[in-house]
C-alpha cells in the first residue's frame, strides 16, 4: 500500500480538480444559495476522504476513527476560513464585480481551487498535529 506522503497530494489533486470540473460544468450556481451549497459538499466529501484515508491506513480503532473525522473537520473549517480570506485578498483587484462569485471565470476557478487546497491542507495539518498526541 502506498504510503500517506504519496497518497495525501493525489486527494488534493482530484479535490481540486472535482471543484474546478463542477465550475467548467456550470454545476455551480453564481446566485444563489445553492453554489454555496456544491462547493461545502465537495469540501466535505474532500475532508472526509482525507480522515477515512488516514483511519484506514492507521488501522484505527472505533474511536480513533470518530476522532479523526472531527479533527479533519475542525482543521478543514479553520482553514477554510483562512484560506477564503486570503483568497479575496489576493483576487478582489482581479473581480469584475461585486464578489469573486459574481466575476465569475478564472477568477472564481482560481479562488475555488485554492479554498479546496486550504481545506484538504488543513484538513491533513490537523491529522498530522494530533497524531503527535497519540
Amino acid at each position: 500500500m502506498a504510503s500517506g506522503k504519496r497518497i495525501m497530494p493525489i486527494i488534493l489533486l482530484i479535490a481540486v480538480a472535482g471543484v474546478l470540473l463542477l465550475h467548467l460544468t456550470g454545476a455551480i450556481p453564481l446566485s444563489s444559495v445553492g453554489g454555496p451549497m456544491v462547493i461545502a459538499l465537495a469540501v466535505f466529501c474532500a475532508t472526509l476522504a482525507v480522515a477515512f484515508y488516514e483511519a484506514w491506513t492507521k488501522r484505527r480503532g472505533v474511536l480513533g476513527w470518530i476522532v479523526n473525522i472531527v479533527t479533519s473537520f475542525v482543521g478543514t473549517f479553520v482553514a477554510a476560513q483562512l484560506g477564503g480570506l486570503l483568497m479575496v485578498v489576493i483576487l478582489m483587484p482581479f473581480a469584475s464585480g461585486s464578489s469573486l462569485a459574481a466575476s465569475g471565470g478564472a477568477v472564481m476557478a482560481v479562488s475555488l481551487a485554492g479554498v479546496m487546497a486550504a481545506s484538504v491542507l488543513g484538513s491533513w495539518g490537523a491529522l498530522k498535529i494530533v497524531n503527535r498526541w497519540r
